[in-house]
C-alpha cells in the first residue's frame, strides 16, 4: 500500500483547495497553479503540494497540501507569489475569487 503523508503523521494540517477555471482558461490556470509549486514547495512547513485536474472536468484543478502548522500555512498564503496569483482569480475562476473553496482538514483515520 503505498504511503500518504499523514499515514506517519496524522499531527498535519491537510488542505484541499478546489477551484474551475471559466471557459476558455483552463490552460492559464493550470500554468498559473503549475508556477507555484516550486516556490512553495520550498516554504517552511510544506510538506507536499500536490496539484490534481478532476478526472470528469478538466477545468477543475485540487491541490492537496500537507503542512506542519495552521501558522506556516497562514504564512505560505501570504507569501507573495500567492497574493500575486490571487489577484488574477477574478479573471481565472468561475465565481472569481469566491470561486476558490480552501478546506483545512485534520486525518482522523
Amino acid at each position: 500500500m503505498a504511503s500518504t503523508p499523514t499515514q506517519d503523521d496524522r499531527s498535519l494540517l491537510t488542505v484541499i483547495a478546489r477551484m474551475t477555471a471559466k471557459p476558455g482558461k483552463e490552460a492559464e490556470l493550470r500554468a498559473g497553479l503549475e508556477a507555484l509549486i516550486p516556490t512553495t514547495l520550498a516554504e517552511d512547513g510544506n510538506v507536499n503540494y500536490d496539484l490534481h485536474v478532476a478526472e470528469d472536468d478538466p477545468a477543475t484543478f485540487f491541490f492537496y497540501e500537507n503542512w506542519t502548522s495552521g501558522e506556516k500555512l497562514d504564512a505560505h498564503l501570504a507569501a507573495p507569489h500567492l497574493v500575486d496569483f490571487a489577484g488574477k482569480l477574478d479573471d481565472l475562476l468561475v465565481g472569481g475569487a469566491d470561486g476558490l473553496v480552501i478546506s483545512r482538514v485534520k486525518r482522523i483515520a
